[in-house]
């Protein structure tokens, strides 16, 4: 007899194909537990709200406190410091709500292989092992673990001595004869705030490493594509639309740089056309990450197409021999008109079968796709643009351009 008191979630778990890249995992559990997310991931705001102002609002209070403090002037006061407002209350939210359109869209992606009757029989084994290795690897205590040994051990040090190292005084430090002196908003900005960002940000990366694995796994199968498919893909098209779900992701990592870039641009006097490789490396990073791991089934699209092309060849080739011979040498019955026959319509319909195939993609990525992904990714700098331009200035040229 079955329990009753099984959880939600190990319930949701029984199904081996019913796969959710964020839907697992010890921070995940903790989450349930506190009552911040339930097993459809919704209570979004209560998440945002809770991680946004965990890692901002001591800093707002105590550097506002600090700042009445005899000597606590600084020469870059917090209310200024534009990246850390960013990094806390718009990368964090675009981090968090990026768990809940990524568990929706891709979820079904999964069943997909399956609805669709791509996974043959005898690799089903094969396709259930990719699935389990990658839920234990969402779910790996180990691997979150070892995250939070990379953030403490690691990325304390390495944010340290990259971004502290600074010639005056500021919200965070100020240099003294042993070294920098961190205030109080500067510790818990420290040993609070930056490793929370951080865990989030390397669990997406985790998450994405996951992915990919996935997908590359799959395309270890041998595939039962169809090349006359009218997406194009051999019945591969639902695997383009998987990058739209990652774009909250690509405009946090934009966000990310703007909030940098702005710093420099109102501290130290840089322009925004000074930082256009960062910009351009960026764009091209983050596509890179996004879509080229779903060029490993190229190969198998282009075999596809291969033989989507000789096989309906020779089918095209014996029917418009027939149809010639049919038609045009006499074969055809004296009483059979040739006014409402379906021969003529079914030879067409061999044309275009054969279109079809001749343009199918071996890429299952659209120039479209590249463009909308490069533009979530550049929204974060539209702000800046206010920094070289007047914004009535800019609006007239915007105006003047599109009328």
């Amino acid at each position: 007899m079955k329990s009753t008191n099984a959880k939600p979630t190990e319930v949701l778990l029984q199904d081996p194909h019913d796969f959710s890249l964020v839907l697992g995992g010890p921070f995940f559990q903790i989450l349930r537990r506190t009552h911040l997310t339930d097993d459809s991931l919704s209570l979004l705001r209560n998440r945002i709200l809770f991680m946004s102002l965990f890692c901002w609002l001591p800093l707002l209070v105590l550097s506002t406190v600090e700042s009445y403090m005899p000597g606590g002037s600084a020469a870059i006061p917090f209310i200024w410091d534009a990246g850390v407002h960013v990094r806390f209350l718009v990368v964090v939210p675009l981090l968090i709500v990026a768990e809940m359109i990524v568990h929706q869209r891709i979820r079904p992606v999964v069943r997909q292989f399956l609805d669709r009757n791509m996974i043959p029989i005898e690799a089903m084994a094969q396709f259930d092992a990719a699935l389990a290795s990658a839920m234990r690897l969402r779910n790996s205590v180990f691997a979150e673990a070892l995250l939070l040994v990379i953030v403490f051990a690691i990325g304390s040090i390495f944010f340290r001595s990259q971004y502290l190292v600074v010639d005056t005084a500021t919200w965070i430090a100020h240099p003294s004869g042993d070294g920098l002196k961190f205030s109080f908003a500067g510790t818990w900005y420290v040993y609070a705030s930056i490793p929370i960002f951080q865990f989030l940000l390397l669990r997406w990366y985790f998450r994405l490493f996951i992915w990919i694995r996935l997908l590359w796994q799959t395309s270890r199968i041998q595939l039962r594509l169809v090349p006359t498919h009218p997406d194009r893909l051999g019945g591969l098209g639902f695997l383009a639309n998987t990058a739209y779900a990652f774009m909250p992701l690509l405009m946090a990592h934009g966000a990310l740089l703007a909030g940098y870039i702005a710093n420099r641009i109102f501290h130290l006097g840089a322009a925004l056309p000074e930082f256009k490789m960062e910009i351009l490396l960026l764009v091209s990073m983050m596509l890179a990450i996004v879509l080229v791991p779903l060029l490993v089934f190229a190969p198998q699209l282009a075999q596809a197409k291969r033989t989507g092309l000789r096989e309906y060849g020779l089918l095209a080739q014996r029917y418009v021999r027939e149809f010639d011979s049919k038609w045009l040498r006499g074969g055809a019955p004296a009483d059979e008109p040739l006014v409402g026959s379906g021969d003529i319509q079914s030879l067409a319909d061999m044309g275009n079968s054969f279109e079809v195939i001749r343009g199918m993609r071996i890429l299952p990525v659209t120039r479209d796709t590249i463009l909308q992904l490069a533009v979530a990714t550049l929204i974060p700098f539209a702000p800046l643009l206010l920094t070289m331009m007047p914004l009535e200035a800019l609006l007239e040229k915007l105006f003047s351009t599109l009328f």
